[in-house]
This record gives structure tokens, C-alpha cells and sequence, in this order.
């Protein structure tokens, strides 16, 4: 029996039965597949009921706002994912309407979308055979032929994509490429794998030559930085409380913080002070600070590890502007490290 047999084989006794694979409606599988980017599935399931309960229709997501589709998102991380789905949402709706992609290539041009994705969706949703590589297909296809050349190289990318290609069963890519993700999710696991019991165990390069820890093999990763924020938690005697849009491109556009000064260290009261954050952030107006957490809070990114104080303002006065009624602070869409503060701390004690 071949690979993609015995996969398929193995696929169709173990599956998980996923809300996505009762489909064959190509937004919903879109919608699963953006979720999924860099997302384990049991994190990602809420939040795909979550918006298609909200958004059953492309178009009901393209006419939504996008702070109420950041709002849906909060949690999932990587921002850009829900940014890009807004907006190839009303490209579908508005330019194309209502009518998704059918090939590899067109859906290939929605934003947000690359080979991974538009292979995934081609596949399931209209039986193309165009093969998926993702860090379970990558796995799998290291470790069973034993291949080492790292995954994250150029060459890398084009060898591993190439071997998935020649591999895919054209008469049933859907179902192929559903099982060479969910045997790597579930059977050839990153540790740990169930070897004793799989059923491509004769075939398999690493197991036969003791090598399953050692891939598949990747670059080291670029360093991670530190980076030291002292948010301003201002609450005036209105209960009213400064919160402002992030602007720019990066990875938090358009989710709301509390004023942000960063720092080249983490700082005590007194070096806060000397940032001079009052004629920064609030000018001619009273106010008494405390500092909320001694010890810096600690948000790990991919690419940055942030260091992070708040700043607890108690305004003697009516905040000018940038102000949002205290009570409904939990209906603007922020980052997970300013949502677990808010929901941490209690506002109610100022």
C-alpha cells in the first residue's frame, strides 16, 4: 500500500470531527483556515463558531466593522490575519459578488492568502490538487523520508513542496491533504509521536535510523528582543478613561492601549518621573500616579519579549479628549496584554 493510501486510510478511522470539514461552502472553509494560521485547533474552534455565528455570510462580514471583527479576534493574536480577512471579505462581496475564488491561483490573490492557505481551500473546497505544506506536512515528510535540509531555507520551501506535489492523491486531494495535516497533528507528533503504533512505521526513514528528534531541521530563529512599556492608566473623577488607537503597521494597528511610553529599561518611580510623562501625556492637569505592579509583566511575542509596567493616573479633573466612559472600556478591541490587566484590576477601588 502506498503513502497517500495509508494515510487516507489512517484519516478516515482518526479524524477529528471538525465543524470545517461538514462543508464544502468555500467561505466557511476560508474562514477556518485564517483562524488556523499559527493557531492550535483547540484555540481556534471558539473563535470560528464565534464568527460564524456573527458573520454567517461573506457579506455579513464585509459590512461589519473592523473594530467589531478586531473585537471577535481579541485573544487569537497576529492582527493582521483578522485585518486581511476584513478585507478580502469585501473584495469577494463587493468586487467579486459574493463569488469566492474557485482556483489555487485567484484565491492565492486575497490578502492574507499564501500557498499553504489557497492550497488548502483549492483542495477541500473544490477538489484541486494542489498540496499543502504546513509544519505538520513538513514533519511528517522529513521524518518518513528523512530528509534534513532545513524547512525555513529557501531551498527547503521549494524541496518539500515539490515532494508534496508529486505525493498528493489527484483523485482525492481533499482528502489527502486533510490527513498528511491531521497524521502530523495527531499521530507523528513534534514530541513524542506515536510510533509504536503507526502505520507508516516500515516505511519511515527517521524511525529506522533513530533520527525523529532530530527533525525536521530548521534555521535558528532571528534573536528575540526586550522592549520595556510603561502604559498610563488615566481615570478621571467622571469615570472616564484615556484610551487611544494604535496607529502605523505594526502588529497591534487599530487596537485600542492606554497612553504608551516605552523605555530603554524597566523603571522605578522616580526614573518614570524623569520621562516627563505628565507634559507627555497630560498637560495642566492634576493628577496623583502609583505604580500597579513592581515586577514587570511579561508578554512574549514571536519577535519581541515585552517588559511592562502600569501606571495607575488618578486625573483631579474632566479628561480633555482621547476619553472613553470607564464602563464601556470592554467593548473596544485591545491586545491580550492590555485585556488581561483590565480584567485584572479593579477600576472600581480609584
Amino acid at each position: 500500500m502506498d503513502f497517500s493510501t495509508e494515510l487516507i486510510n489512517w484519516y478516515s478511522a482518526n479524524k477529528r470531527k471538525l465543524p470545517w470539514r461538514e462543508t464544502k461552502n468555500p467561505y466557511f472553509i476560508w474562514l477556518s483556515e485564517i483562524i488556523l494560521q499559527q493557531t492550535q485547533v483547540k484555540q481556534g474552534l471558539p473563535y470560528y463558531n464565534a464568527f460564524v455565528k456573527e458573520f454567517p455570510t461573506v457579506f455579513d462580514l464585509a459590512e461589519a466593522s473592523e473594530e467589531t471583527v478586531l473585537k471577535l479576534w481579541q485573544g487569537l493574536g497576529y492582527y493582521s490575519r483578522a485585518r486581511n480577512l476584513h478585507a478580502s471579505a469585501k473584495h469577494i462581496a463587493y468586487t467579486l459578488n459574493g463569488e469566492f475564488p474557485k482556483t489555487y491561483e485567484d484565491i492565492k490573490k486575497l490578502k492574507g492568502v499564501g500557498d499553504y492557505t489557497a492550497s488548502a481551500i483549492a483542495s477541500i473546497a473544490f477538489n484541486e490538487p494542489e498540496a499543502v505544506v504546513d509544519g505538520n506536512v513538513y514533519r511528517v515528510l522529513s521524518r518518513y523520508f528523512g530528509l534534513d535540509t532545513a524547512i525555513n531555507s529557501t531551498e527547503g520551501i521549494k524541496a518539500f513542496k515539490t515532494l508534496a506535489q508529486r505525493l498528493i492523491d489527484k483523485k482525492q486531494p481533499a482528502s489527502y491533504n486533510q490527513a498528511i495535516m491531521e497524521f502530523g497533528a495527531l499521530q507523528c507528533k513534534p514530541k513524542a509521536p506515536c510510533c509504536l503504533v503507526c502505520p507508516l512505521q516500515d516505511g519511515c526513514v527517521a524511525l529506522q535510523q533513530n533520527k525523529i528528534n532530530q527533525l525536521p531541521v530548521k534555521l535558528k530563529k532571528t534573536k528575540v528582543t526586550k522592549k520595556f512599556f510603561n502604559y498610563m492608566v488615566c481615570v478621571d473623577q467622571d469615570q472616564n478613561i484615556l484610551f487611544e488607537k494604535r496607529q502605523g503597521k505594526g502588529i497591534w494597528q487599530n487596537l485600542y492601549q492606554f497612553p504608551l511610553i516605552e523605555s530603554d529599561k524597566s523603571l522605578d518611580a522616580e526614573e518614570f518621573e524623569l520621562l516627563g510623562f505628565e507634559a507627555r501625556v497630560l498637560k495642566n492637569v492634576p493628577f496623583d500616579y502609583t505604580l500597579y505592579n513592581e515586577a514587570d509583566k511579561v508578554h512574549k511575542l514571536s519577535h519581541q519579549h515585552l517588559h511592562t509596567k502600569f501606571w495607575i493616573v488618578e486625573v483631579k479633573k474632566t479628561l480633555p479628549k482621547n476619553k472613553v466612559a470607564l464602563k464601556d472600556i470592554n467593548k473596544y478591541p485591545v491586545p491580550v496584554l492590555i485585556g488581561d490587566f483590565i480584567e485584572e484590576f479593579n477600576f472600581e477601588s480609584i
